[in-house]
């Protein structure tokens, strides 16, 4: 007789701990834990563009750099303090960080499954990106009228990659969310532009951050220098 049994069929055993130990031990090894098996799509939808996202931030990275070697190497032209605006660098932060906070909230409405305040934050989030590239636009255009344009040296060169590729990062988000609104017009809350929502939310994020550091360390640190 085993220890168990001879718990569960003593008369000193008021609470049945012994019984209870025996059901315990009839129970499979692996009870009580996980059962295994593949992660949510969304887990692994997220993950992946995590790992893009990484990927994207380590070739900012270089550009940041780059620009760092290169910023005094202005070869007798003009620096940034000479060439930046700042209220009209102000003007296009204010559009990135407030276009940042209606995707936010074009989240919360595609949880809510409201399609109505969905398109309408993707609509004013892409209207403020819009304006964003439009104002970075008319700054290049502005630089490159007076000769300062990326082949006059090794300073515009780095300057004109480093926040020309941010821009063309933010071109290509406006696409994909005209995208996004003609499938969500088209398709509804399936799981897949839920997926593809969130996605695109976490891009714009990205860029929104990747604008703060761009802002601090290109535009108010030239403006100084």
């Amino acid at each position: 007789m085993t220890a168990a049994d001879a718990a569960v069929r003593s008369p000193h055993d008021p609470h049945k701990l012994g019984r209870a130990r025996e059901r315990i031990d009839g129970l499979p090894k692996d009870a009580g834990r996980g059962q295994g098996g593949p992660a949510p799509k969304r887990i692994i939808i997220a993950y992946g563009f995590w790992i893009f996202l990484l990927s994207d931030i380590v070739m900012f990275s270089a550009l940041f750099a780059a620009y760092a070697v290169l910023q005094g190497a202005t070869a007798g032209g003009p620096t940034g303090r000479q060439l930046f605006n700042l209220n009209n660098v102000a003007i296009e932060t204010g559009c990135l960080l407030l276009s940042s906070f209606t995707c936010g909230l074009m989240m919360v409405a595609a949880e809510a499954r409201s399609v109505l305040w969905t398109q309408l934050g993707l609509l004013i989030t892409g209207l403020l990106g819009l304006g964003f590239v439009a104002l970075e636009l008319h700054e290049f255009a502005d630089m490159i009228g007076q000769g300062a344009g990326p082949q006059r040296s090794a300073f515009l060169s780095a300057f004109f990659a480093l926040v020309g590729c941010h821009g063309a990062h933010v071109s290509c988000g406006l696409l994909w969310l005209g995208t996004m609104m003609a499938q969500l017009l088209a398709k509804g809350f399936r799981p897949t532009i839920l997926h593809r929502l969130m996605c695109f939310s976490l891009f714009w994020h990205a860029l929104d951050i990747i604008w703060v550091a761009l802002f601090t360390v290109v535009y108010l640190l030239g403006a100084i220098r």
